[in-house]
């Protein structure tokens, strides 16, 4: 994420947001938070009124910009082959930096039960599956591929894609062989089935 001229209140959330993705929830704490911000803590809790706050108000933002990147990256010409649109998704998602990343780190610990207001990971995923379903349903309309259920469809590959990105750039396990030849190869699968003619 791009910083501008930090405000006092834009350096506390980037330095909660920081020290959110470094320490995880339970072990980030005001203190440290204002120490990554370069202020005290009184001037945290001025600007905001407590910690779960503070913390709601970095991820919101976080999130929000993630979700204009994952706009970008599934928007789509109407012209676009299948196979084309799928593996440019690939491709972006693949090249996201860590600090774009980031905020799925934190998406996951909510997974394990941490409390947060609006589930980060449920937005991500509204919206890709949005984007493919949409995308799908002008495929069929334009007889590219079969009639097939949309959603089911932007589900399964949402799925892919989201654990794929999870395991490579979270969790730094990567294939055998080449990103570009992972890519290759699902779309093979996808578009030309398992089942033996």
């Amino acid at each position: 994420m791009e910083i501008k001229n930090e405000s006092t209140e834009d350096k506390i959330i980037n330095a909660s947001f920081r020290v959110l993705e470094k320490n995880g929830i339970s072990g980030t704490t005001t203190r440290k938070i204002a120490n990554e911000a370069g202020v005290s803590e009184v001037t945290l809790f001025r600007k905001f009124k407590c910690k779960k706050s503070l913390l709601n108000t970095a991820k919101k933002e976080y999130t929000f910009y993630l979700l204009e990147k994952l706009d970008e990256i599934f928007d789509f010409d109407e012209d676009i082959s299948l196979e084309d649109y799928l593996k440019s998704v690939f491709d972006d998602l693949i090249t996201l930096s860590d600090n774009e990343l980031s905020i799925l780190k934190i998406g996951l610990e909510e997974i394990r039960g941490m409390p947060f207001e609006d589930k980060v990971l449920s937005k991500v995923a509204d919206k890709v599956i949005s984007r493919l379903s949409e995308f799908f349903k002008l495929q069929i309309k334009k007889g590219n591929i079969r009639n097939v259920n949309p959603d089911i469809l932007a589900l399964n590959i949402y799925s892919v894609l989201f654990e794929s990105i999870v395991l490579w750039k979270i969790y730094g396990k990567k294939p055998n062989n080449s990103i570009s030849q992972y890519s290759l190869d699902f779309l093979d699968i996808l578009l030309n089935g398992i089942a033996v003619d």
